[in-house]
């Protein structure tokens, strides 16, 4: 994973300012493994979970009517969001200050595969609807904590000069993690009419069961990571503070990043409306192909692998531009390649099967692109010692407007619905998220290459 050429000088910070990364060493390939073994070890919980199987399995008829379950999962995702939005800066500062990311970084992901497990009690019936969606919500808040904490390690696994193909490494091995679990469940335990160990689809006893192998998953290939992977030592630790002095602190941080790198500011705000977006794309994606172009639960999971694979292989590949062309260019190309696809699928809809299976593995091109380019742009700005916290603030300005998506998703629906006269128009939601994307696009353009890096204050 080393990348010995020097970054081109025109994509070097512009102020003289220590970032967390450094420049010109030497990267350890086990270390960079290891960190990226995390992404392959949670992808369960993102692509089995979130996207293709436990999404699609508590909006179908079993829990409610296309559009009830529609909205309540945008309602349940969006509040999710802002439990996230209070709670990520302030925990991953305090990361920082008492020196505990990886330790932080553990905890909550082993309280993820606890959640993952929970969800096998969600029974096929529409008294379980709002349970599963408050669990599916406590997973999303507990796996962005957990992410802050990824993020803030790559200033140890990665160096400026190399920061755009870690990242898209890991990315990509979340990807491809992301099919493995999917095909395995599904040949085992979904597909069947009689699975391993006899698992049936009786009450839902084949995706049931899929959770609490999820939740295994997500123990079993973290332990890498937390065996070569520890808390720097020797870091200096800060005091202790409280709830309300730590907001305070962010407050500071929030004035401190305005007044030295502006378009800091500017890229943390693009960046939470086209993230947003992205995040849109997953959430609703394998439901819009389960429930508008009538895929059968196969045809999602299948659709889904292959995803999977043309998003982990393009992300790791495309990671090696970011660090030649810079990650505004790539961000930028690839949301205005997401923006016209998400289009063309609204437009064609009538048109079946083949038009999502064409403009949707055409996105996913894309969309792990500009998350990887993003995550890249915002490390190569950030001050030592002030990872966690800022990619708490990343979260956070992520997580502020996380409504966005599920609610654009939402009104656009209503919007549908009251235009055709219909009760079928999950469909129109997707101009909702093509709107968020768009903006994000929009400002992101407004954003110079290379910001000064952020006053570590």
């Amino acid at each position: 994973m080393t990348h010995d050429a020097m970054r081109p000088s025109s994509l070097q910070p512009r102020t003289g300012e220590t970032a967390a990364l450094s420049t010109g060493g030497v990267v350890s390939k086990k270390k960079v493994l290891s960190w990226a073994m995390w992404d392959w070890g949670t992808q369960p919980f993102h692509t089995v979970i979130v996207t293709f199987v436990f999404a699609v399995y508590v909006t179908s008829d079993s829990f409610g009517s296309e559009n009830t379950t529609s909205l309540a999962l945008g309602v349940s995702t969006a509040l999710a969001g802002l439990f996230i939005a209070l709670l990520a800066p302030v925990l991953g500062q305090n990361s920082d200050r008492h020196g505990t990311t990886v330790r932080n970084w553990r905890w909550m992901t082993w309280l993820l595969a606890a959640v993952a497990a929970s969800l096998f009690f969600i029974e096929p019936d529409p008294a379980f609807l709002w349970p599963g969606l408050i669990l599916l919500g406590i997973g999303n808040v507990v796996a962005a904590i957990a992410e802050v904490n990824y993020n803030a390690a790559m200033d140890d696994i990665a160096t400026a000069e190399n920061v755009g193909k870690v990242s898209g490494f890991g990315w990509g091995m979340g990807y491809l993690g992301g099919i493995v679990s999917l095909l395995l469940l599904n040949f085992l335990f979904i597909a069947p009419d009689v699975g391993l160990f006899g698992v049936t689809n009786e009450n839902g006893m084949d995706i049931r069961v899929s959770m609490v192998v999820c939740a295994a998953w997500i123990v079993l290939f973290t332990i890498p990571t937390w065996l070569n992977l520890r808390d720097r030592p020797g870091r200096q630790k800060a005091p202790r503070i409280g709830v309300v002095d730590s907001y305070k602190a962010l407050w500071q941080s929030v004035k401190r990043i305005w007044r030295t790198s502006r378009d800091s500011m500017k890229f943390l705000l693009a960046s939470a409306l086209f993230r947003d977006g992205l995040s849109g794309v997953f959430t609703f994606g394998a439901v819009l192909a389960a429930r508008t172009f009538e895929f059968t639960d196969a045809e999602v999971i299948m659709f889904g692998a292959a995803a999977n694979v043309v998003a982990g292989l393009a992300t790791i590949a495309i990671g090696t531009l970011d660090d030649k062309l810079g990650p505004k260019r790539v961000i930028l190309f690839s949301l205005a390649a997401i923006v016209a696809l998400g289009i063309a699928i609204f437009a064609l809809h009538d048109a079946g099967k083949t038009v999502f299976w064409v403009f949707g593995m055409l996105m996913v091109i894309f969309v792990g692109p500009a998350q990887s380019a993003s995550r890249s742009f915002l490390a190569r700005i950030i001050p030592e010692g002030k990872s966690g916290e800022i990619f708490g603030l990343y979260a956070t300005t992520g997580r502020a407007v996380s409504f966005l998506s599920p609610a654009m998703f939402a009104l656009f629906v209503l919007i549908g619905s009251w235009v055709t006269g219909s009760d079928q128009t999950q469909y129109w939601g997707i101009i909702g998220i093509v709107l968020v994307l768009l903006a994000g696009l929009l400002l992101m353009t407004r954003v110079k290459d290379r910001p000064a890096v952020i006053d570590a204050g």
